[in-house]
């Protein structure tokens, strides 16, 4: 039994009100696109404007120049270690390739150089660059990059080489991760899109708020109510 109609009513028409501006959020009603998705690949591009470290972790890594290393990897299968095996050639390693494994033996600092403008090319979204350095898939280079290098930095802590491991760590994370995940998506400044970006926020809390006072007057209205 309803105990405050007002109240009850008024929470439900709340409620509906919500779940209409929900619909709408998933409608294609910005480019072709819904608000989520118009919002996620805003809030993508603003990111990527301030995440870009490769000319820092080029100085980083121009220290291990001089620095030779030998390392046996083990890939996917023979034809991701031929792939990969092209991409350390290119940074003048020396590389064996015996099924899927592969032998290398090069100048961590030309290695790194190597990855590093292969991942800046990326985070530029010049993927014909590097797909046509190598004669594949720019995102599959990439990923032959983050495959090897992990394992390359097992095998160096197996080594106890762990400042080349941990160089080798950072170009993972800061550089070749970052280009894959950033690929295509053109970078923006916050400034450039504040009023959007303040009004996204703002709407997010007033739109949470909304459900959470709909759903408190029907209980309210029904009679339920908490007390202490």
């Amino acid at each position: 039994m309803i105990e405050n109609k007002k109240e009850f009513y008024g929470g439900s028409a709340l409620l509906v009100i919500f779940f209409i501006i929900l619909i709408i959020l998933f409608c294609p009603i910005i480019k072709g696109h819904n608000a989520l998705e118009y919002l996620d690949s805003l809030y993508n591009s603003i990111s990527k404007g301030s995440a870009y470290y490769i000319p820092k972790i080029n100085k980083e890594s121009d220290k291990f120049k001089g620095n030779v290393v030998s390392v046996n990897l083990t890939m996917a299968d023979k034809k991701q270690a031929e792939q990969t095996a092209g991409l350390f050639k290119a940074g003048g390693a020396e590389v064996t390739i015996t099924g899927d494994n592969l032998k290398v033996s090069g100048d961590l600092g030309k290695i790194l150089e190597n990855c590093l403008e292969d991942a800046d090319a990326m985070y530029s979204n010049d993927g014909k660059k590097v797909s046509e350095k190598y004669g594949y898939d720019e995102r599959q280079v990439l990923f032959n990059w983050w495959k090897s290098f992990k394992g390359m930095d097992k095998d160096l802590k197996n080594q106890k080489k762990f400042k080349e491991a941990k160089v080798i760590a950072l170009v993972v994370k800061k550089a070749v991760e970052s280009s894959y995940n950033y690929y295509k998506i053109e970078p923006q400044k916050i400034g450039d899109r504040f009023g959007v970006v303040l009004f996204s926020l703002v709407f997010y809390v007033v739109y949470t708020l909304w459900y959470g006072f709909a759903i408190m007057f029907m209980f309210e209205g029904w009679g339920l109510k908490l007390e202490y």
